[in-house]
């Protein structure tokens, strides 16, 4: 009992650190890392709830806010720097056909993956532009969100139902038919759609939440975090 009532004191300071913008928000994307879980809320009411994959202990997801701006169909996944440093370039001086296997090809001395159902990022990406690099992808990855524990990616964060948060993103825009979302999806080049009006992004940190039913919900602490502030709330070592 006692651990749960540290529990929902470390989260209660960190609500005190969410921004008031965000607060009076009508609509927003809300991420819970512990959760493993998106909600895209409009007026006060889900319209989608999401598992979702996070960044692994060592390449863990960033807390922080944004403003969504874009919605990307059929993306190139442009490799980090690290990634192709760390596990493409081993890979090419073993296999000098892993590129082409792999739908990847050289872009300006970078390396991107070409869209299509096995691009890295899925069908579709959601951007808030950030110094972090952080997005929302679809991915070919499914079976990963059957896990209860699913913190695997390097840093982004991935979608169990990118598909129906991009409809419900454009569905308000009559150019947008059904027929042009489905193609968009499975166009060979990028298409970007931008917003009409930005929407507020925040990826939290709760390993105790309230959910929609106003019952508390404890999660795993996947990135060890309740231990930094049991120091700074309570002066333990």
């Amino acid at each position: 009992m006692a651990d749960r009532i540290k529990s929902i004191i470390f989260n209660m300071e960190r609500c005190r650190w969410i921004s008031s913008d965000f607060n009076q928000a009508e609509e927003f994307i809300f991420i819970n890392i512990p959760a493993y879980e998106m909600n895209y809320v409009k007026e006060a009411k889900t319209l989608l709830n999401s598992k979702v994959v996070v960044g692994k202990v060592m390449n863990q997801t960033v807390i922080f806010s944004g403003m969504l701006k874009y919605v990307v169909f059929s993306p190139y996944w442009n490799v980090p720097k690290s990634i192709i440093d760390k596990e493409i370039t081993p890979a090419i001086k073993k296999n000098k056909n892993y590129l082409a296997q792999h739908n990847m090809e050289w872009n300006g001395g970078n390396i991107r993956q070409k869209p299509g159902p096995k691009n890295s990022l899925g069908l579709v990406k959601f951007l808030f532009p950030n110094s972090n690099s952080i997005y929302l992808h679809d991915t070919p990855s499914k079976s990963l969100f059957k896990e209860e524990k699913r913190a695997f990616s390097h840093g982004c964060i991935r979608l169990e139902k990118p598909i129906e948060l991009a409809y419900l993103l454009v569905k308000d825009d009559k150019s947008w038919t059904m027929e042009k979302l489905n193609k968009a999806f499975h166009s060979n080049k990028e298409i970007w759609y931008t917003l009409k009006q930005e929407i507020p992004v925040y990826i939290g940190y709760f390993t105790a939440w309230v959910n929609e039913y106003d019952e508390v919900q404890f999660y795993d602490d996947v990135y060890a975090r309740d231990e930094c502030l049991t120091t700074y709330l309570f002066g333990e070592q």
